[in-house]
């Protein structure tokens, strides 16, 4: 198992994080991509290094797309074989959600997504984000998926190439990804987790009017397509779609 962790201007979280990750997931290793945080953030990632991660680093800001290839390509290329979970750097997700969700996909094998609960003390951005992208998805593809935007993400081997192929630069990567995964029929597991936020999000790089803008504009294109009867399929790894494993639940508590 590899826990990728994108990274942009990290605070302090990250090294504690890094250690209660290696801690809880023995054999896993913490694979830490800066996209492109400048001179700012070396002591910090100093400090995660120390802690055990490998730290891979992007001289330019490219956005939260570029640097999860990255990752993804990384892990083909030197860990090959190697599932992935994505966990952000900001301290919204549990260490026991994480080990959760990872295992979730290792007993499925298909993406797995963390799915947020929005109870308790929410950004009230967070909370309606949510709930519209929620009723688009189910607009464009017929599927509910309770939490699109969440980055808590877990992905078998078989789809790592595949995913460095995938468009998107930014955090309409993500959504490009869950879409084209429904579109061709691959299983996606959803795994309840609890909502952290601190500081009401602060810091979250998330631009409530460009990212936004570049995460429904694939929504609405394929929700056009549904209407009008025209039907989209992508291609995925066939190892995605049929798997050995068991047959995963469609959602778990």
């Amino acid at each position: 198992m590899i826990v990728l962790v994108p990274v942009y201007r990290p605070g302090d979280r990250l090294p504690p994080l890094v250690g209660d990750l290696r801690a809880a997931l023995p054999g896993a290793d913490v694979l830490v991509v800066d996209d492109g945080s400048g001179p700012a953030a070396a002591e910090v990632l100093g400090a995660a290094r120390a802690e055990g991660a490998t730290v891979l680093r992007r001289r330019v800001n490219r956005g939260k797309g570029v640097v999860l290839r990255t990752g993804f390509r990384y892990v083909s290329t030197h860990r090959p074989g190697r599932d992935v979970v994505c966990v952000d750097a900001d301290g919204q997700h549990a260490v026991t959600d994480v080990c959760r969700v990872a295992e979730r996909m290792r007993v499925t094998g298909a993406p797995t997504l963390g799915v947020r609960r929005f109870d308790g003390e929410v950004p009230a951005r967070s909370r309606f984000g949510n709930a519209a992208t929620r009723v688009a998805f189910r607009l464009a593809t017929g599927r509910d998926v309770r939490d699109t935007q969440t980055g808590l993400r877990a992905y078998p081997a078989a789809l790592l190439g595949w995913l460095t192929t995938v468009p998107g630069d930014r955090f309409e990567y993500e959504m490009a990804v869950l879409l084209r995964l429904v579109r061709a029929g691959v299983p996606v597991e959803q795994v309840d987790i609890a909502t952290h936020y601190h500081g009401d999000n602060s810091g979250s790089h998330f631009s409530a009017l460009a990212d936004s803008v570049r995460i429904y504009r694939p929504l609405a294109a394929s929700a056009v397509a549904r209407l009008v009867g025209r039907s989209e399929v992508d291609a995925v790894p066939a190892a995605a779609v049929t798997t050995s494993r068991p047959t995963p639940a469609t959602r778990t508590p």
